[in-house]
C-alpha cells in the first residue's frame, strides 16, 4: 500500500521544531532587562490567547508557545544584578573605550538585553568578557594584543521604573 494512504497529515515529514536554545551560564540580568522579559511573557502570553481566540492555524500558536516557553524559562532563571558601583566595569555599566585606536562606548547587559546595533553587549561577549573588573585607566589584553583595550571611563546606567 502506498505511503499516502496511511499517513495522517504531512506534518509527520517535516523537520522537527526545536525548543529555543537557552545561552550557557547564569542568567544575569540588570533591572531593564528583567522588566523587558516580564513584558515579553506578558505580550506572548495576550498573543497566544488571541490566537486561539481567532482559530489561528496550529502551527503559529505552537510557534508562539515555544517562544513563551523560552521567556518563561528567561524569567523564571533571571538573577537581577545589584546596581553596579561605578568603579569597575560590570553589567549595568556604560564603558568608554579605544580599541584598535577608536574611541567607542559600550553598554554591559544581560544576554537577552544586548542589542549591539543599539550599543548593548551581553556580558558574555568576547569583548564584555575582557573589560568585566577594569578600572578607568586599565589597559587590557584583547585579540592577541597585550594593549588592545584601553578604559576611558566608566558611568553607571540608571536603572528604570518602566521598560
Amino acid at each position: 500500500m502506498s505511503v499516502a494512504f496511511r499517513r495522517d497529515g504531512d506534518d509527520e515529514h517535516l523537520e522537527p521544531k526545536f525548543e529555543i536554545p537557552i545561552p550557557h551560564g547564569p542568567n544575569l540580568v540588570t533591572a531593564r532587562g528583567k522588566l523587558l522579559i516580564d513584558q515579553r511573557v506578558s505580550e506572548l502570553e495576550d498573543e497566544i490567547a488571541a490566537l486561539l481566540a481567532e482559530g489561528a492555524e496550529q502551527s503559529r500558536i505552537d510557534a508562539t508557545r515555544r517562544d513563551l516557553r523560552y521567556w518563561q524559562t528567561r524569567q523564571i532563571t533571571a538573577e537581577v544584578v545589584p546596581v553596579p558601583s561605578g568603579e569597575t566595569v560590570e553589567i549595568g555599566t556604560e564603558v568608554t573605550f579605544t580599541l584598535n585606536g577608536k574611541q567607542r562606548s559600550l553598554t554591559i547587559t544581560g544576554d537577552d538585553e544586548a542589542d549591539p546595533a543599539a550599543g548593548c553587549i551581553a556580558f558574555s561577549a568576547p569583548l564584555a568578557r575582557a573589560m568585566l573588573g577594569a578600572e578607568v585607566g586599565d589597559v587590557l589584553e584583547f585579540a592577541g594584543r597585550e594593549d588592545g583595550i584601553e578604559v576611558i571611563a566608566i558611568a553607571v546606567v540608571p536603572a528604570p521604573t518602566k521598560a
